[in-house]
């Protein structure tokens, strides 16, 4: 599949998968008003401004010349992160397109990117009552971190969410000590 670095001429078509892919998602979890009021023009807005800037990477999954998803990726915006720590800062495919490969992809295009830039670690925050994005996570290797949970509000409904991460290179630092064998 695939895959390329947004433009900010992708601004309306990642704006469109992210409202879309967040009403499929979210649907039972963040009130159905919070999402039934969400605008693809607010959203581009945001997104055409990010895509200026270029503090991140954000990546499209093409299919015969249709972007089906996208995963955008930085340094990690968390206090206690460690300068080799980067983060999965959005991993959104319209739900048509769900458990087709496109989100594995993109994924795996990421973190292969995030290994070239030198991220040792890499964190994300999921929903905890999004156990469909759970198992995507863990299936990918990541790890959920005890005692990381927050609250947030969306559209009047706290939810809880927590931080999963992820060792993208080991060091021998990383490997338990080696022993000799016993004769």
């Amino acid at each position: 599949m695939p895959i390329r670095l947004a433009t900010p001429a992708d601004a309306h078509t990642i704006a469109r998968i992210h409202v879309l892919s967040w009403q499929g998602a979210y649907r039972g979890i963040v009130p159905d008003a919070h999402l039934d009021a969400m605008q693809i023009s607010h959203r581009e807005a945001i997104w055409r401004e990010r895509l200026h800037t270029a503090e991140t990477e954000t990546w499209l999954a093409d299919h015969n010349g249709e972007a089906l998803g996208w995963i955008n990726t930085g340094a990690s915006r968390d206090n206690d992160a460690t300068p080799d720590c980067g983060e999965v800062l959005a991993l959104y495919v319209l739900p048509e397109h769900w458990s087709t490969g496109a989100g594995r992809a993109l994924w795996l295009h990421a973190r292969s990117r995030m290994v070239s830039a030198g991220w040792r670690q890499i964190s994300l925050w999921v929903l905890c009552d999004n156990l469909r994005a759970i198992r995507f996570y863990e299936t990918a290797g990541f790890q959920p971190e005890p005692g990381s949970e927050t609250e947030l509000t969306l559209g009047g409904k706290t939810l809880i969410e927590r931080r999963y991460r992820h060792t993208l290179v080991y060091t021998t630092d990383d490997l338990p000590p080696q022993t000799e064998p016993q004769p």
